[in-house]
């Protein structure tokens, strides 16, 4: 179960429901977020929940059967809406796009696609500094330097930046540059990352596993949530299957499921779900059509020349057609719902 305290709770009133709880056998946890004070508390035994909920310092009480309890929906009904600032918002009630290249490559890079995205009002830039590749021998990124540049042009057009974090010693240093930190796909259950993005103040968006399942995902990301961060966002990303037509296999089933089952925000990666330029558009807009809220996915003036994921990458021509067309769609979607 979940057990939301008052925020005026005093510490003999939190030590009498712990015992209580503990006195039937109820594991308790204590998770401080930004938000509220919660105690999550699990056993086997039958309780009394309206018992519980008349004790001194109790806000709000569920009985949460998900592993996941944290992000369940069971638990919170209404949908998390995270604000960034300066008007950029994500979560239900907006559409919020994200574009930007696989790698930040250059200042000059950095300044024409920011200009692009300027021209076509997208507040969220995505773009790596720190790249986890397959071969050794790859562009790895421009590391701490090129995220402080990055941070620095963004400030500058009034875009929030989101990039990836690879390891705990990361997580420190970025922290003053990142408004959204991105935990990718080979990370997703890496532990020790989750539990110190936990700690931190700063949005953090969890990609799919590369064969996760929908529950790992979740579990993913209970563990930020229980570390106490709240803020955060679910990304489908497509997964490795028996298929080899495409690089992976996007899931648009998962984005109904996890709206389902989660308050947390839903957003799309076509771009990595497919892994096919030609069809990163037809994918974006069944996203939205499948109900995400958001989409992420990269865009490089000249692709052909991109030090790495050109072949999934949309040239500004291809990446100005696909913000109008989402666009469009999600209006048409409101309309429909």
């Amino acid at each position: 179960m979940i057990i939301q305290l008052e925020p005026t709770i005093n510490a003999s009133a939190q030590a009498d429901i712990e015992a209580h709880l503990t006195a039937h056998k109820y594991k308790v946890t204590n998770v401080k977020t930004q938000r509220a004070h919660y105690l999550v508390a699990i056993g086997k035994a039958d309780i009394d929940l309206r018992a519980i909920g008349q004790l001194p310092g109790i806000l709000d009480i569920h009985r949460v059967s998900d592993e996941y309890k944290l992000v369940s929906r069971k638990w919170r009904v209404r949908p998390t809406v995270l604000d960034l600032g300066d008007g950029v918002r994500i979560g239900e009630g907006s559409l919020t796009l994200a574009a930007g290249p696989c790698s930040i490559e250059s200042e000059a890079q950095m300044e024409r696609i920011m200009q692009h995205l300027v021209d076509n009002d997208v507040r969220i830039m995505r773009g790596g500094v720190f790249k986890p590749r397959s071969s050794p021998y790859s562009f790895r990124g421009l590391g701490m330097e090129g995220l402080k540049l990055f941070h620095q042009m963004a400030r500058q057009r009034g875009i929030k930046i989101v990039t990836e974090v690879m390891q705990v010693s990361q997580v420190e240093e970025m922290h003053d540059y990142v408004d959204v930190f991105q935990v990718g796909a080979r990370n997703t259950q890496n532990f020790n990352l989750l539990d110190a993005l936990g700690s931190v103040d700063k949005p953090v968006l969890i990609k799919r596993g590369i064969s996760g399942t929908l529950e790992e995902l979740l579990s993913s990301a209970e563990y930020v949530f229980s570390g106490g961060n709240e803020k955060l966002i679910l990304c489908e990303r497509g997964i490795r299957t028996f298929e080899t037509a495409s690089r992976n296999t996007l899931d648009l089933n998962a984005v109904p499921i996890l709206k389902e089952k989660t308050h947390l925000p839903v957003i799309v990666d076509p771009s990595h779900g497919i892994g096919i330029r030609d069809y990163v558009p037809t994918m974006a807009l069944a996203g939205v059509m499948a109900g995400a809220d958001g989409i992420i996915y990269e865009a490089h003036e000249k692709p052909e020349e991109a030090a790495s994921d050109g072949a999934q990458t949309l040239n500004f021509t291809e990446s100005e057609r696909l913000i109008r067309n989402l666009r469009r769609v999600y209006a048409l979607r409101e309309e429909l719902e």
